[in-house]
């Protein structure tokens, strides 16, 4: 009895331990020879592709061996459907999510690659996985011998309940959506919002859009709010930006001297501080022209992107300011003159 009950299960388990080794040694063989043909390639969907399976491929193996061991043992034919069924789910669902995975990453992968106008967010890859893993649901159900269409008409019945109670959550989805198809907002681009809020686009998500600001913070704000939003884009229509710097001299200075120092000190700043353009030239203009006590000009002069504006602005307003006074041009300050009138003591 003994002996009956130890072939019944030792087989069975020298059979699983000897597949999965042996698989486990083909796949640690075709893993090196796949991995030193990805160092060839100059393409990256090979790497994404060896990423996202190393670690599944093990389950996969083990699966093997275990359906070649139950077919082999004398286990009830019950008990070996059952498992067979619940080996075929737990393989299902480990690819459906590799699957899913692998898709989202070589989707955006090609998508950065190509240039496609289509935002590569965290939205992109949730509408992917998505719909990768609901046709491995669909799978599953049919492997299992559920029929799909009650399924579908209870899920179309279920959804006007669903939709009323997630009104919220479908609204910043489909705001989401709406952003990315009209790539008024793109991820990495400076924007700024009515509110004041400030900052590179992180990521687009399904519900909200990250925004990291110049102190390093990061603000959250719902899809909804950014596509009801009053937004400046600093990158729209393109980086580059015009940078407009007040200056006020006294009115004893000379308007053509004050002129040619500004853009001699500009065009020299444009060769050497970083993130200033020489292309189109500095040039300054009379406006807004005569204040109270100054004339005031500004000088217009051009920055790579929003965020060099104040290194630009720091060392240009330095150097201005040291030419003034090596030329003699005062900057003036507010003054008032104010008469007192002195009533004569009644005679």
């Amino acid at each position: 009895m003994s002996y009956a009950i130890f072939e019944r299960v030792a087989m069975p388990l020298v059979i699983f331990i000897s597949v999965t080794a042996a698989g486990l040694l083909l796949r640690a063989w075709g893993m090196n020879i796949l991995a030193r043909l990805s160092r060839i390639t100059k393409t990256a969907v090979d790497d994404i592709v060896l990423q996202a399976v190393r670690w599944p491929s093990v389950f996969w193996i083990a699966a093997i061996g275990l359906y070649v061991a139950l077919g082999t043992s004398e286990l009830p034919k019950d008990a070996i459907g059952y498992a067979f069924k619940l080996l075929h789910v737990l393989v299902i669902l480990s690819v459906t999510l590799v699957a899913a995975n692998l898709a989202s990453r070589i989707a955006i992968y090609s998508i950065q690659k190509a240039e496609i106008p289509i935002q590569a967010t965290g939205l992109t890859q949730g509408v992917i996985k998505v719909f990768v893993i609901t046709t491995g649901v669909l799978i599953l159900m049919e492997t299992l011998g559920i029929s799909v269409t009650p399924v579908l008409t209870a899920l179309g019945v279920g959804g006007l309940a669903v939709a009323l109670a997630l009104q919220d959550t479908l609204g910043n989805l489909f705001a989401g959506v709406h952003v990315l198809m009209e790539k008024s907002v793109r991820v990495g681009d400076f924007i700024k919002l009515e509110t004041g809020q400030e900052g590179y686009v992180v990521d687009i998500g399904w519900r909200s859009t990250r925004l990291r600001m110049l102190p390093n913070n990061v603000v959250i704000i719902p899809n909804a709010k950014l596509a009801q939003s009053v937004v400046t884009n600093f990158y729209l229509p393109q980086q580059p930006m015009s940078l407009q710097i007040p200056v006020s001299v006294s009115y004893a200075s000379d308007p053509e001297q004050v002129e040619r120092v500004l853009v001699e000190e500009a065009t020299a700043c444009a060769k050497e501080i970083t993130g200033m353009l020489s292309e189109p030239a500095p040039f300054v203009r009379f406006i807004p022209g005569f204040g109270q006590s100054s004339l005031d000009f500004t000088l217009i002069c051009q920055v790579k992107e929003f965020t060099d504006q104040y290194l630009a602005q720091h060392e240009l307003r330095k150097r201005i300011f040291k030419r003034f006074k090596q030329e003699g041009i005062e900057i003036p300050f507010p003054t008032r003159t104010v008469y007192v009138k002195r009533n004569e003591p009644a005679r």
